[in-house]
């Protein structure tokens, strides 16, 4: 049975999102980069992030959502504002009713390419060729999807092998 799974990489600049079904093979129904404005109050940029991706989930209705988890920035005031902007991200989600899952950044990138040390574009040449893409996608929304399809690889094991 398909399941329509959310991902999201935050950012409290641009925040990622991409919106993947699996079915026998996973594709993309939807992706993009939300961008708040680069000089706007953190406050109002958050404001951007949630009410964005209240309107992704309203429009394809995910039954969960996967979040990239905070990783080690290179001072303290990124991580907080980082961590900000993930707490608007799972506010929407949990508004919305979603199953959220987090993930760190290494264990999505050894779900996709087998190395959680990969780039970021090894990252996206493996979501291209998953999900079948035409196009590059940006790295925000590559990143997104990534989280995605790292989900949906995680929910289809059994519980014992986690």
């Amino acid at each position: 049975m398909p399941v329509i799974i959310l991902g999201v990489d935050p950012g409290s600049h641009a925040t990622g999102y991409g919106v993947v079904e699996t079915v026998p093979v996973a594709r993309m129904m939807a992706g993009g980069v939300i961008r708040a404005p680069r000089q706007a109050p953190l406050a109002d940029r958050l404001l951007v992030i949630h009410e964005e991706l209240t309107r992704v989930i309203a429009a394809h209705a995910p039954e969960a959502m996967a979040v990239e988890d905070l990783f080690n920035a290179k001072n303290a005031r990124s991580s907080l504002i980082l961590g900000h902007a993930r707490g608007a991200i799972l506010l929407a989600g949990s508004q919305a009713g979603l199953a959220v899952a987090e993930y760190a950044p290494r264990e999505i990138k050894k779900a996709l390419t087998g190395n959680g040390a990969a780039a970021k574009e090894q990252v996206r040449f493996m979501v291209i060729r998953i999900l079948g893409l035409r196009e590059s996608p940006p790295l925000d929304q590559s990143d997104a999807l990534a989280v995605a399809l790292t989900h949906a690889g995680r929910a289809a094991r059994p519980q014992g092998r986690r």
